[in-house]
């Protein structure tokens, strides 16, 4: 969730900058609710976690992926869930 944007003007490189800030405090607390309630974790389809876009975008970035490439998206994705950093952002903890 994007708390604040500021504009900042660079005279030297003659540039506009936009920094934004989010919180992800949110997401961690829909998944820590969603645990308590025992959803998501079974059955056929499970729900792997609350990702926020802002935070797929800067994956992607990393990765040098287009947000378009929707395969190579899924895999950045898939490899920084899987990797045991966003484990708040998880509400079904096995491997895809």
């Amino acid at each position: 969730m994007k708390i604040s944007e500021k504009v900042h003007l660079d005279t030297k490189d003659d540039k506009i900058i936009i920094e934004s800030t989010f919180s992800n405090q949110p997401y961690i607390e829909q998944v820590k609710n969603i645990n308590r309630q025992g959803l998501g974790t079974t059955g056929e389809n499970k729900l792997i976690g609350r990702i926020p876009v802002h935070l797929i975008k800067e994956w992607c970035n990393e990765a040098g992926v287009k947000w378009g490439d929707l395969e190579a998206r899924k895999e950045v994705m898939k490899r920084k869930i899987l990797s045991g950093d966003f484990d708040k952002l998880r509400v079904w903890k096995g491997t895809y």
